[in-house]
């Protein structure tokens, strides 16, 4: 299968839909992986935090795929954020991915000393080792003083589902040219239950899951699905041979609001 790609800011194409690992065990973590290559995912995203880069970099390695057919994404974590520790934390993530090169490199959290890790970012863009460099859940005043900056963010990844649509910082990021890629796009299971979003699923064939990421796609954000099932693994890329009508998109852009599963970006704790 062909993904659809869409461009970021510096021209770097990424597939529209990608494979998530977090909180998948690093000892399933490789063969989930290898079953989301195999059905035809093309984007994987990970990070140092979810403990499980090896595995990711096994399932690549032993795919048989060549590397420039996969976009890879990895973060670094809060406890490596300023320049130095930022640097060395990137050396670190390429040995285990066993790359050469990220495709996205993001900052995890906007805590600590993340402009310091911004410069080790860039330094890696620079060197190509990184080939693009973005942010994961910064609200607008997080992002602002990245936007000064030499290389401006061209990601932000946040949680992001019809239940959770943070209309504010999404615009945000569509104003200032930052592609939004959409972690939790299933609510984190809560949406599956949703009467309207069902009702929906059954109007179009399909499952709410598929629904919800529908919705993200059509949004123009780039939905990162996880399941370790591989039915579910399946199912959750099958979004490109229909369309939600504009009308049942405005009904589900003003679904009640379920919250956040994860946690606030000014008030969190690591």
């Amino acid at each position: 299968m062909n993904l659809e790609s869409i461009p970021l800011s510096n021209g770097v194409k990424m597939p529209r839909l990608g494979y998530g690992v977090y909180q998948v065990d690093p000892t399933t973590c490789e063969a989930s992986v290898r079953e989301a290559l195999e059905v035809g995912y093309r984007a994987i995203d990970t990070a140092q935090a979810y403990h499980n880069e090896e595995g990711v970099g096994r399932a690549i390695k032993g795919s048989g795929l060549p590397r420039g057919d996969i976009f890879l994404t990895t973060k670094v974590w809060v406890s490596n954020a300023g320049q130095e520790k930022a640097r060395a934390s990137i050396e670190e993530s390429l040995r285990k991915l066993q790359t050469d090169y990220i495709d996205l490199l993001l900052i995890h959290q906007p805590f600590n000393d993340y402009y310091g890790t911004w410069r080790a970012m860039e330094e890696a863009y620079k060197a190509g080792k990184v080939r693009a460099i973005g942010v994961s859940n910064f609200l607008p005043h997080h992002l602002e003083p990245l936007l000064k900056t030499e290389v401006a963010p061209m990601v932000n990844q946040v949680e992001c589902n019809p239940g959770c649509q943070q209309k504010q910082t999404l615009a945000y990021c569509r104003d200032h040219g930052i592609l939004v890629e959409a972690w939790s796009p299933l609510g984190s299971g809560k949406l599956l239950e949703d009467p309207k979003l069902k009702e929906f699923g059954q109007k179009y064939g399909r499952s709410t899951a598929q629904i919800c990421l529908r919705w993200c796609l059509q949004k123009g954000h780039l939905p990162l699905p996880k399941s370790v099932t591989p039915v579910r693994i399946k199912e959750n890329l099958q979004l490109f041979d229909f369309q939600i009508s504009q009308e049942d998109m405005a009904v589900i852009d003003k679904l009640e609001c379920v919250g956040r599963t994860g946690s606030d970006p000014d008030n969190a704790k690591f």
